[in-house]
């Protein structure tokens, strides 16, 4: 059934069919299946827009079509091109390059690039470098200002006192 919705367009009603997926999960990550499939692969980390969009091209999936209306082969593919994805894209498209413990351009997606980044605080932090003292107090790390922003813990500002005038 076709309905007119806010904007005076028609709009399908997604949830009558019967083959539409509401999750899609890729990389033990769910995904909207209402979204396009470039978006709806946005929603896992470490993949943005433009590698999700090469990601769709090389799986030969339109970018544009929703993710729900997947058939079962199209998702494989894209899980496919998903698990080697280092070999397709570019260096200069990858978001771990020249990694110090292997040397090796690498694209580190899901879960993984979680533990990664800590791997990288905690090994800063062991060498004593600026970067990982300021991760240690909590303070900023990347040269912002820090005089009146990024302030924790209770309100600081001028206090007085109650007994003051009697």
């Amino acid at each position: 059934m076709a309905e007119r919705g806010a904007e005076g367009r028609v709009e399908e009603d997604i949830g009558v069919r019967e083959d539409f997926k509401h999750v899609v999960r890729i990389l033990d990550t769910d995904l909207d299946g209402k979204k396009s499939v470039a978006y709806a692969l946005c929603g896992i980390k470490g993949i943005g827009r433009r590698v999700a969009w090469t990601i769709a091209i090389f799986a030969g999936v339109n970018p544009e079509a929703t993710m729900g209306e997947l058939s079962d082969n199209e998702i494989e593919r894209l899980k496919a091109v998903i698990n080697n994805i280092e070999k397709r894209l570019p260096a200069w498209m990858l978001n771990r390059r020249k990694d110090l413990t292997t040397g090796e351009d690498m694209h580190i997606m899901g879960s993984e690039l979680l533990l990664k980044i800590q791997e990288d605080i905690n090994l800063m932090r062991k060498i004593r470098c600026y970067k990982g003292i300021r991760h240690e107090r909590g303070l900023k790390v990347r040269g912002q200002r820090t005089k009146s922003t990024g302030r924790k813990g209770p309100v600081v500002g001028v206090r007085r006192k109650k007994g003051l005038k009697k």
